[in-house]
């Protein structure tokens, strides 16, 4: 029998989310196996492997979100697992996890609990915001406008080319700025994401007092209000606190 692993609790909080009725992958119940001093909340696999399917992804991130809803967090707090971990047998887990990172994730554990993983993601609209950069910039849209209309050598397309690259970049960099230099010191700890898309400019995650939560929001909003609702915000209250549980991560 396979088995499909979704989080590591510590094994005195069974107690915790053992009357709690979930369906995980393939519509299998979740259940919990002791395996001191942890507990790993899983179901029977039907499958070898499973595809990032957004049916699946949704499934896992539900079984999560479940359980942190479950537990006080200000007592437990269940550690994320990666998607798609099937396992053969139990052994496997304690050889390969529990035993050689049982200090790391002890820890990781007891830094998570009371707290919470919030994102902000930030899109723009790029044009927009070059038009506006240009009209701030009055030698700028001078140099522009001198070219319209004509037609420009090599060297020229390049010059305009680095100077309103140079002009977009600096104006992004300070948009970055401010939200991180505003709300990093409101976190306990931050990750910084990959940009997923083309509009993105930021993607940033931040660990946070759990009770904190609505005036961290507060300051988003106020950010948002700060650069004029230019930005399309996108921001997550709760997630799975998957930035901060690597156990690799200093």
């Amino acid at each position: 029998m396979s088995l499909y692993l979704y989080a590591i609790l510590q094994a005195d909080h069974i107690e915790l989310v053992k009357d709690l009725d979930l369906k995980g992958m393939n519509a299998q119940p979740v259940q919990f196996h002791p395996l001191p001093p942890f507990a790993i909340v899983y179901s029977e696999s039907q499958q070898e492997r499973y595809l990032a399917s957004r049916a699946n992804l949704i499934t896992h991130e539900t079984v999560l979100e479940s359980l942190m809803k479950a537990i006080d967090p200000h007592k437990a707090v269940p550690l994320p697992l990666q998607f798609g971990l099937v396992v053969e047998e139990w052994e496997e887990v304690e050889k390969d996890l529990l035993i050689p990172y049982e200090a790391k994730l002890t820890e990781l554990i007891d830094n998570l609990i009371g707290k919470r993983e919030v994102s902000v993601k930030l899109f723009w609209n790029q044009t927009e915001e070059l038009n506006l950069a240009v009209a701030e910039n009055k030698g700028l849209q001078q140099r522009r406008e001198a070219l319209v209309g004509k037609v420009l050598s090599m060297d020229e397309a390049i010059a305009i080319g680095q100077e309103l690259e140079s002009a977009i970049e600096q104006r992004q960099q300070i948009i970055i700025d401010t939200f991180v230099d505003t709300l990093k010191p409101l976190s306990d700890d931050y990750a910084e994401g990959e940009l997923l898309t083309e509009s993105m400019i930021y993607n940033g995650s931040f660990l946070i007092d759990w009770d904190k939560e609505p005036e961290f929001a507060a300051a988003v909003e106020a950010l948002d209000l700060q650069f004029e609702n230019r930005l399309r915000i996108r921001y997550n209250d709760f997630t799975a606190p998957y930035n901060f549980v690597n156990v690799d991560r200093e």
